[in-house]
């Protein structure tokens, strides 16, 4: 599978909609298209997955490493990869996304607005692929897309003005359709405002997808197979059993909730839970019940959006149950949120949730953390032994108040955490957290290490 990176001059500059063109572009011209986003992003992977109709495989180097981040490649789908970059190309310290194309060996297409401008535009181009030197990337800056470009003489002067090496690899035109809504933590998601289907397909005439394909590479592989992926299972629902629901073959039951309150999980977390253990779906804002299960993960989202029907929500009552009967739980920042004794919104509304975790959520306005996270491990819990080091991700609007007693799992050693340089609140079995953390850090396989362990007891 070949693939390139479609880079930015900055974060707004349109990398979403341009890949969503391309996506749909490669699809016209036959091609099977398997979408990726460098960076530790949730929401832009999910319009990737509405055009291209798989999910997209999340490419970082601080929660992956490289040799993770290869493998995670490696287990996608189709002939042709395409890759959304975070930020501008050389962003980022930890995992920008010049250093996401150096690591896979892939050449960059620079996203640049080309609404006021023609020859500077190419220099603007021209500027990027020399810095590659002066920052010690090794990345091959090809050419551009233009965004928001006109036809005629706009798009043909800024083709001529391109230096020699740098391709003009199309436009996308201006048009308020193209346009995705945002809010806090970014754009809506895909499921949410879809971009106009018209509209997608005019942007995608304007693309040459011949020149793509042309630089497109073939990574660099990893040292090692990645594991085949499980077949995707699209139960969303299994008949009640015991509370103790671990088969035979030692193989327990997940729930995992997911709906717009708990949209934010990897792909990659599903395909691994569903290798090791029975996972079963259900949405606390639809009124589903908490599904006879072994252990439960509570992905991050939106909970702050839905309070009043996750505090009248049949699923939380049963979790508190279940948690404090020693149901292994896991809740990352939407699910911390949820676990926790309150919620209260920007507007002072105040809601119940499950009350696991001895903490009140409050939502701000402005966001109280952006950050790759490092944590270590103080003592055993669901996601690493004692000493353990995790490297993920934190984003959010909300902090939270804990009580003086309350217990945490790990040390901050980069990022903010939940309270006092500590992250990992924990009660019974139950574990929240504000750093969303991926497979390949090991910590989904403790996770199924301790629900199987505890499922057998």
């Amino acid at each position: 599978m070949k693939e390139f990176v479609l880079g930015g001059t900055q974060s707004g500059v349109g990398k979403t909609v341009a890949t969503l063109a391309v996506i749909r572009a490669l699809q016209e011209a036959d091609h099977n298209v398997q979408p990726a986003k460098a960076g530790p992003d949730f929401i832009d992977p999910s319009h990737h997955a509405q055009v291209a109709g798989t999910p997209s495989r999340t490419l970082d180097l601080w929660l992956e490493g490289t040799e993770g981040l290869r493998r995670n490649y490696a287990r996608g789908d189709g002939d042709i990869c395409v890759v959304e970059g975070v930020m501008g190309l050389y962003d980022g310290d930890c995992s920008s996304t010049a250093m996401v194309a150096a690591a896979l060996g892939l050449p960059v297409v620079l996203v640049v607005d080309a609404k006021a401008g023609m020859e500077s535009v190419a220099a603007t181009a021209h500027g990027f692929r020399e810095y590659a030197a002066h920052a010690g990337v090794d990345v091959d800056v090809a050419g551009i897309l233009a965004q928001r470009a006109h036809g005629g003489r706009h798009a043909e002067g800024i083709r001529d003005a391109l230096p020699a090496g740098l391709t003009f690899f199309g436009r996308l035109p201006p048009d308020s359709d193209l346009v995705i809504p945002d809010r806090h933590l970014g754009l809506e998601m895909g499921t949410e405002a879809p971009l106009d289907p018209a509209a997608l397909d005019a942007a995608a005439e304007t693309i040459r997808t011949d020149r793509l394909l042309d630089v497109a590479r073939s990574p660099v592989g990893p040292e090692h197979e990645p594991r085949p992926r499980a077949a995707r299972d699209p139960s969303t629902a299994r008949a009640a059993r015991d509370p103790s629901t671990a088969r035979d073959d030692g193989r327990p039951t997940v729930a995992v909730a997911r709906d717009p309150a708990f949209c934010f999980v990897y792909p990659a977390t599903l395909e691994r839970l569903r290798e090791r253990a029975d996972v079963v779906t259900f949405s606390p804002v639809a009124g589903d019940d908490l599904p006879a299960c072994d252990g439960v993960y509570l992905p991050g989202g939106y909970p702050e959006l839905h309070g009043p029907a996750l505090a009248d929500s049949t699923a939380l009552a049963a979790l508190a149950e279940r948690a404090a009967a020693g149901t292994p739980t896991l809740g990352e920042c939407g699910g911390l949120m949820a676990l926790s004794e309150s919620l209260t919104t920007v507007d002072g509304n105040t809601h119940g949730m499950a009350g696991v975790l001895p903490a009140d959520v409050r939502m701000a306005d402005r966001y109280q953390a952006l950050e790759h996270v490092e944590l270590r491990a103080e003592r055993d819990s669901l996601s690493a032994a004692t000493g353990e080091i995790r490297r993920g991700h934190e984003f959010h609007y909300s902090s939270a108040d804990v009580d003086s007693d309350a217990r945490f799992a790990f040390e901050v050693h980069r990022g903010s955490g939940i309270a006092d340089e500590r992250d990992g609140l924990t009660e019974y079995r139950t574990l929240g957290t504000y750093c969303h953390l991926h497979p390949e850090s090991g910590a989904v396989d403790t996770f199924l290490d301790r629900v199987a362990a505890a499922a057998v007891e």
